[in-house]
């Protein structure tokens, strides 16, 4: 499992994560609206300072990833720089439960790769199982599209 600094819940999870990234210090902010429908408006206002993006689809359900599409629209409805989107990481959540897989990775390259999106990567919040390296890969990102490295 990953450790958080901080987190609160107001309607959606909140969470600090730091890590060093090539000697420097770097603070995450991530803000988890966990798909949630009735959270939906808000998501362009939090966008509009995102610095990057993950979204998740649950390797069990095939209508989270189908449902990319919506997400993405409303996410960059409140992007303030339409020409430069922030980069965003697709993620395949629940690896643990590779038994009742409907999604598979290469239906998730192709999602992934017509929506120029990064990943997809694959994952378990129940063991931690690549928890760590999704958080350092967006600070990566989030990292070079600033010019830091």
């Amino acid at each position: 499992m990953f450790e958080v600094d901080t987190k609160m819940t107001i309607g959606l999870d909140i969470a600090l994560k730091s890590l060093i990234i090539e000697g420097k210090k770097i603070l995450l902010q991530i803000w988890d609206f966990a798909g949630e429908e009735r959270f939906r408006f808000m998501l362009p206002g939090y966008a509009a300072g995102a610095s990057a993006g993950i979204f998740m689809y649950d390797i069990t359900k095939m209508n989270s990833i189908n449902n990319i599409d919506e997400w993405l629209d409303v996410f960059y409805q409140g992007s303030i720089d339409n020409v430069k989107k922030p980069p965003i990481l697709l993620i395949g959540g629940k690896l643990d439960l590779e038994k009742k897989r409907v999604v598979y990775l290469e239906k998730a390259r192709k999602v992934s790769i017509s929506r120029k999106l990064y990943g997809p990567i694959e994952c378990s919040s129940k063991t931690g199982e690549m928890v760590e390296n999704i958080f350092t890969f967006i600070a990566h990102l989030i990292m070079r599209n600033v010019g830091l490295i």
